[in-house]
């Protein structure tokens, strides 16, 4: 069983959803949009368009919480919905990256928590490296993922693992998801607890690319509709549903 460190953290970046902008949409000082259909339904086969409208993305007040509302839509051709990235706003190398969220239900949604590297322009996935912090099918609504993508581990071949509840649901309350990364693993956690370690020294078959010099990663969060993940909707899925973000937050360990 592997134990978690004792390690003492200082929050670095953080959103928590608090303050409506004027327009009620993401704030533009921390956050930047994907936006349209992507290549090959962003390298996925998924079926939605994102747009920058507040109906796909905007603040709101859920069971309590001030949060971000990103907004799966059907309309008269497809789906919209919204992706923001805080690319060239907030990239960080190593620390605590934590996000405490409530999921969509239904077959065909996948929502996600996830990084890129910074370099992705100057090296493109999979070598700027991915670190997929959260990400669910929307038909089991008590599992969620954590994945790595990188060369030779990348596509359908990523180190990926599971993490289950059988009494509880990611669709009926809000759940932590995070990680800890480090020069020499990164940990995968739900709820605080610590579900898979991937160490660095245990990648043979692959480039390990994220102890590389100088090489911070950006935060995404995105509802997509559709796509290799969990499939696609069905007639029983039902539109709109949203996925809730009460706060996003970043650490750095205290030497």
């Amino acid at each position: 069983m592997e134990t978690v460190d004792n390690t003492v953290w200082v929050l670095t970046w953080s959103d928590e959803f608090n303050e409506p902008t004027p327009d009620n949409r993401p704030d533009p000082n921390k956050w930047m949009y994907d936006l349209g259909h992507g290549e090959n339904g962003w390298g996925n086969n998924e079926l939605q368009n994102y747009t920058d409208k507040v109906e796909n993305a905007s603040y709101s007040e859920h069971e309590g919480r001030s949060c971000l509302k990103i907004t799966a839509t059907r309309t008269g051709t497809g789906y919209e919905s919204a992706r923001i990235k805080t690319k060239g706003k907030f990239e960080q190398q190593y620390g605590r990256f934590e996000a405490c969220m409530k999921l969509p239900y239904g077959k065909g949604y996948w929502p996600a928590f996830w990084m890129l590297g910074a370099d992705i322009d100057q090296n493109p996935w999979p070598a700027c490296g991915e670190i997929d912090i959260m990400e669910n099918k929307g038909y089991q609504p008590n599992i969620v993922s954590g994945a790595l993508h990188f060369p030779g581990h990348s596509g359908s071949n990523p180190i990926t693992h599971f993490y289950g509840y059988e009494d509880k649901r990611f669709d009926t309350d809000f759940h932590l998801f995070a990680i800890e990364w480090d020069e020499e693993k990164i940990d995968f956690f739900v709820d605080n607890v610590l579900y898979k370690r991937v160490k660095a020294k245990d990648v043979t078959d692959g480039e390990w690319v994220y102890n590389h010099s100088n090489k911070p990663f950006f935060i995404l969060l995105n509802l997509a509709v559709g796509g290799n993940f969990g499939g696609n909707p069905n007639d029983n899925t039902e539109f709109p549903q949203s996925m809730y973000v009460d706060y996003v937050r970043v650490y750095k360990k205290v030497d």
